[in-house]
């Protein structure tokens, strides 16, 4: 990958970016690396990290471009989708919602460390004297 130096070193070795009817130029792996790189200050245990961009020429001039993320966490994975007329640009609106979905799911990870829920059982517990 090109420009490796400027990536950290843990997204470096996490990022895959694939093209599906489209090259990936120097310039697209670089941006899209760059991109990425604010969505490990959520969560920087992320097990891998990928993005495809697609072309679709089925149709018409507007949302040609529709940009896939996955990313794989302990828990669920998270998936987005976004579309629009160009690249760069679906690739920004795609970082931008994959760090909504990351910052939600930390917001519901310490919602529940902070606030616990009483469990009811249904046995009495034995005294301890």
């Amino acid at each position: 990958m090109p420009n490796s130096k400027s990536l950290p070193p843990e997204l470096a070795a996490k990022l895959v970016v694939r093209g599906v009817h489209l090259e990936i130029t120097d310039a697209l792996r670089t941006a899209a690396a760059e991109k990425t790189a604010r969505l490990l200050r959520h969560n920087d245990h992320l097990v891998r990290l990928r993005v495809d961009l697609e072309i679709d020429k089925t149709h018409g001039v507007g949302t040609r471009f529709i940009a896939k993320g996955h990313i794989e966490i302990a828990g669920p994975d998270l998936i987005a989708s976004v579309s629009s007329e160009d690249a760069y640009k679906s690739l920004d609106l795609l970082v931008d919602k994959l760090d909504g979905l990351l910052r939600r799911r930390h917001g519901l990870h310490k919602d529940k460390r902070n606030h616990p829920h009483a469990v009811e059982l249904d046995t009495t517990l034995p005294k301890i004297e």
